[in-house]
Formats: C-alpha cells, sequence, structure tokens
C-alpha cells in the first residue's frame, strides 16, 4: 500500500470547469477530487462526456480550471503563470496521445523523436539517456526507424519513451491503446506497467480499455464530472501457498458527504428520487423511497453499504 505520509503526486481538490457552449454553460467537471500517491500507477475510465478528458487537459496544463485546486508534481497548476507552464510540460510531466501519428514527428528517427525532446527541454547526455529508454520499451532496435516503418504499438512504445525524455515525475496518457488490437494493447500497458516499476514514475491513464484492469492496482471511475467508485486490487497467498487475486469496489464519498451509488445498484432496486436511509453500528443501509405495505425495510428489502 502506498504511504499517505509524503504529497501525492496528484492532487484534485474540488475541481470545476465550465465550458460557455453557444450561449450555455456546460459544467464538465462538478467539484472532482483525486488524489494519486507517489509512484502509483492508476486507471481513470468513465463513459463520454464523463469529464476524464477535461480532467486529463489539466493536469497536463493544457487547460486550466475554472475552480478548486490541482497540484501535480509539486506545482500548483491554477497559479502558474505561462512560463512556468512551460517548463512544468517539459519536465515535470510527460504525455501520450491516443492518435499515434500525434505523438511522433513522422520525419525523424524514434531516437531523432526522443532527442528532440531532450534538446528542447535543454537536457544533455542524450546518446545513453536514448539507449536506455529504447531498451527499456522494448524497441532498442527500431531506434533509427521513423514511425512510418513502425506499428502502431512500436510507435506508441517510442511515444512512451519520448514523453519519459526528460524524467518526469508524472507520466499522463489519453487512451494510448485506443488504435491497437487486444494483443498489441497488452504489450503497450506493460511497457507502462514495466516504467511504473522501474522509474517509479506516477502513471494516471485514461482509458476504455477492459484489458488494463491487468496491470493497475488501482481504477478510478467519473461520473458526471465527479469521482464515484474505485475499485482496488490486491494479491494475497493463502495456508495453502495459492495465490488469490482480489477487486474490491468502493462509492468515493467527497469532503461535503456526498457520494454517488453504482449504476447497477440503483437500477437493481428500482432507486429514484429519494431514497430511505438507516444509520447501523458499522454501515448505512440504502431502500427506495416509497413505503412499503408491510414489514420492516431491513426484512423486506436488499441493503447497500457503504
Amino acid at each position: 500500500m502506498m504511504s499517505m505520509t509524503t504529497e501525492p503526486d496528484i492532487l484534485c481538490l474540488d475541481l470545476v470547469r465550465i465550458f460557455a457552449v453557444q450561449g450555455i454553460e456546460v459544467q464538465a467537471l462538478q467539484g472532482l477530487n483525486l488524489r494519486v500517491e507517489k509512484g502509483e500507477l492508476v486507471a481513470l475510465v468513465g463513459a463520454s462526456g464523463s469529464g476524464k478528458s477535461t480532467l486529463l487537459s489539466i493536469l497536463s496544463g493544457l487547460d486550466a480550471p475554472t475552480a478548486g485546486s490541482a497540484v501535480v508534481a509539486g506545482s500548483d497548476l491554477p497559479s502558474m503563470t505561462p512560463k512556468q507552464r512551460v517548463q512544468y510540460q517539459r519536465h515535470s510531466v510527460g504525455f501520450v496521445w491516443q492518435q499515434t501519428a500525434r505523438n511522433l514527428l513522422p520525419y525523424l528517427s524514434a531516437g531523432e523523436n526522443i532527442a528532440l525532446a531532450m534538446a528542447v527541454a535543454g537536457s544533455s547526455k542524450r546518446t545513453e539517456r536514448i539507449g536506455e529508454l529504447l531498451d527499456l520499451l522494448g524497441v532498442s532496435e527500431l531506434r533509427d526507424r521513423r514511425p512510418e516503418e513502425l506499428s502502431g504499438g512500436q510507435q506508441q512504445r517510442v511515444a512512451i519513451a519520448v514523453a519519459l525524455a526528460n524524467s518526469p515525475r508524472v507520466l499522463l496518457a489519453d487512451e494510448p491503446t485506443g488504435e491497437l488490437d487486444e494483443a498489441t494493447s497488452a504489450e503497450v500497458l506493460e511497457s507502462m506497467e514495466r516504467v511504473n516499476i522501474e522509474l517509479g514514475v506516477t502513471t494516471l491513464i485514461v482509458t476504455h480499455d477492459p484489458t488494463v484492469s491487468d496491470h493497475v492496482r488501482r481504477t478510478v471511475q467519473i461520473r458526471d464530472g465527479r469521482t464515484s467508485t474505485e475499485v482496488l486490487r490486491s494479491t494475497h497467498t493463502d495456508e495453502h501457498g495459492e495465490e488469490h487475486h482480489l477487486a474490491e469496489e468502493f462509492a468515493v464519498l467527497d469532503r461535503v458527504g456526498r457520494l454517488q451509488l453504482p449504476t447497477e445498484f440503483v437500477g437493481s432496486l428500482d432507486l429514484r428520487d429519494r431514497v430511505r436511509l438507516a444509520l447501523e453500528p458499522d454501515h448505512i443501509g440504502v431502500w427506495p423511497g416509497e413505503r412499503r405495505a408491510s414489514g420492516t425495510p431491513a426484512e423486506t428489502s436488499t441493503e447497500e453499504e457503504s
């Protein structure tokens, strides 16, 4: 389990982002809270329009929140000057886009793409660093090839190397496997997992890819502009030496006590408008708001625990 004694590498508190679309205000983020500890590998999932892409744009320094706070790798994003934002993007955070063609310059080789990122940031010892990164990503033999000579998965692994060129504390990836088949997606995710383990870089992946659960311990779901649930995965060995994998789902409680029940829970009990609550010694019971003709709530309905 990650230590909570140090400052997290990503900390968002009550984050709000409002866009004006044809004179109508659209609230993409509605008081979102997110904490990612140093060295964590986290997947961020959510339906289209849930706010996950907006969040990633803010964390990468490409956009600014309307309200709330966001601190990444020790940088307070809303208060940064334009010059500080450039330095932040060059040194503190790396970014991988979904579109493979967007990550690499087509007229440069894999090695030259990495070298360019280092040159822009004023880094030295490029030759040694390029070799280390390409080797880590398993594409060292592709150093002199241009993007058009690489497969989609190879391009994305080179793109990860480019994002890591200047040793950022945080790596952000927007649907890095969105254009890849299942087998190639697994290879890219394995590469990101290896980078996280060997370099200790904090990694946040926005994805729809269901196979991501095999590579992360924590999955955060965004719904309606707020973090709604988290799935935490762990492994333990029983007394017979057999390994077991566990996945627990948690609802996220924000700072004012709000939470979103999982959609399948709401649908199963047909919860709507109002619900009834009961405070028990070690849990809270939730029932549909309509009164029942007979029996007590605990006797006639299913409890949801939080």
